[in-house]
């Protein structure tokens, strides 16, 4: 794998890359692009068919597996490092699910390259109809900085299983995982078929000035729509993560107790920078009032009368987040938490009691460990405010009545849902994860990265005999022929008959 030199691109090592190659790619000399070389170079890896076969798939999904074993330890103290990121939070999150989605695809590999047979009508009963799955071709991830390994490596495992050849780039913002992923990783995947390229604001825009076959975006609405921007000019495909915020309806029949630990879990988990954590809570007075009693206990059980001091709750990755995440304590009440520490970068968890929609925190997704809860009247109130914004990454609801939860889920509109609990759809590979509207395009997660990454080719494969049966369709045409061809060829509606 090779790394881009030059300012911002970054911390390319001197010494050998891993592969064999030194550290660096060569501005292409008709286009001046600097990354245009590897991206000619990986197109023509693929092009040799090197990454079809299945058994180069599986080689390298178990390297990188390897990869995973071999430095949990040192991926346990970067993310340490970047975000004070608590060792269990950074094992379940960065390592396990990653683990899962390898191993869900190796599980399953050979079957989901099989050609997918498909029904055939009377004029294609002896020949072969089916969907081949084909690779793109070389495609790009982009990653954010939150988890980021997992939203690294997670599309990376769909991409190599697809069969195509890959350049991901590590967020800028965690250096100390980013510095690994680039130099630790080239040492395990085919260097003819995958780079690392680290880059900043500028080089990622030089970047995305070339023609891939697939782009997959994991950040913010706002980067979103460049990424989409520059695809464009391609017509390249996309997959586009966003964020969003997440409602969470609590209704007045539940346990208190047990929704406080649940939605606390999910929004101070990774110090609340995570994009399906509950984003605000919508209740009833009388719910907040219980519901700011058992959260104040939970806080306290999970993180003690400190928090700061707790081993298990993290920092803010960067000062500008931390600015911004400050400013937005003005809204509401504060009633747990508050306390904050620049120089660690610091913010309690923290829960705000009687939001108002037009307060500064109701404005933007928070992505930082503040719950601010705004009262409404009643399920219908709650879903109303739902719907008249964004269509969100996840909805949450939590009642001890199936029938509350159902509604909220057949009323609304989300890329996910998830009904008493929080976080816990996406540890599922069987079920897809994205988003809808603003808060996303695409999915993945097991198969359906495998998908994600994989063209969907309709074939037909025609029997060279029976000319007969053709020249119904050959002019000189005739309205007998055009009969029988309708019967032979039409799909018909069950309990309708057609008339020649």
């Amino acid at each position: 794998m090779q790394q881009p030199s030059g300012s911002g691109a970054g911390k390319a090592p001197e010494d050998d890359d891993g592969g064999g190659r030194k550290g660096s790619v060569d501005d292409d000399a008709t286009s001046g692009n600097p990354y245009a070389g590897l991206v000619s170079r990986l197109r023509a890896a693929w092009l040799s068919g090197k990454t079809r076969p299945m058994e180069y798939r599986v080689a390298q999904l178990e390297a990188l597996g390897r990869f995973l074993d071999e430095k949990k330890q040192e991926i346990l103290e970067a993310t340490k490092l970047d975000m004070g990121k608590p060792s269990f939070e950074a094992e379940f999150s960065e390592i396990i699910l990653c683990k899962n989605e390898l191993h869900e695809t190796l599980n399953n590999l050979s079957r989901w390259m099989k050609d997918e047979h498909v029904g055939k009508n009377s004029v294609t009963r002896w020949d072969s109809a089916f969907i081949r799955k084909d690779p793109y071709g070389v495609v790009l991830i982009i990653a954010p900085w939150n988890y980021p390994v997992n939203l690294l490596l997670g599309p990376l495992v769909g991409a190599i299983a697809a069969g195509n050849c890959v350049i991901i780039k590590p967020s800028e913002m965690t250096k100390n995982t980013e510095r690994l992923v680039a130099e630790a990783l080239p040492r395990y995947l085919d260097k003819d078929c995958f780079a690392v390229v680290t880059a900043g604001v500028q080089e990622t825009t030089r970047l995305l000035e070339n023609k891939f076959d697939y782009i997959f975006f994991t950040g913010s609405p706002s980067v979103g729509r460049i990424i989409m921007t520059a695809a464009a000019k391609h017509l390249t495909p996309v997959t586009l993560e966003l964020g969003g915020k997440n409602p969470c309806y609590v209704s007045d029949t539940c346990d208190v107790q047990n929704v406080a630990r649940r939605v606390a879990w999910g929004r101070f988990f990774n110090a609340g920078q995570t994009c399906i954590a509950p984003d605000y809570v919508l209740c009833s007075l009388e719910m907040q009032e219980k519901l700011l009693l058992a959260l104040s206990k939970t806080v306290a059980d999970f993180y003690g009368s400190s928090p700061q001091k707790s081993p298990d709750f993290g920092r803010i990755a960067g000062e500008k987040h931390f600015q911004r995440l400050q400013d937005l304590l003005c809204s509401g009440q504060v009633v747990i938490g508050g306390e904050t520490d620049e120089k660690e970068r610091y913010i309690a968890p923290t829960v705000l009691a009687d939001v108002h929609p037009s307060d500064p925190i109701m404005q933007e997704e928070i992505f930082g460990p503040i719950l601010p809860i705004v009262p409404v009247a009643n399920m219908d109130e709650a879903i109303d405010f739902i719907n008249s914004r964004e269509r969100p990454l996840v909805v949450y609801a939590f009642s001890s009545n199936d029938k509350v939860v159902n509604q909220v889920l057949e009323r609304t509109s989300s890329g996910g849902f998830c009904g008493n609990d929080t976080l816990m759809h996406v540890t599922l590979t069987s079920l897809p994860f994205g988003g809808i509207g603003s808060s996303g395009l695409g999915m993945y997660h097991g198969k359906f990265t495998f998908d994600t990454f994989s063209h969907h080719r309709a074939c037909l494969h025609r029997y060279m005999g029976r000319e007969t049966f053709n020249t119904l369709r050959y002019p000189p045409y005739t309205q007998q022929k055009l009969g029988m061809v309708r019967a032979a060829s039409e799909v018909k509606r069950k309990g309708a008959c057609t008339l020649l």
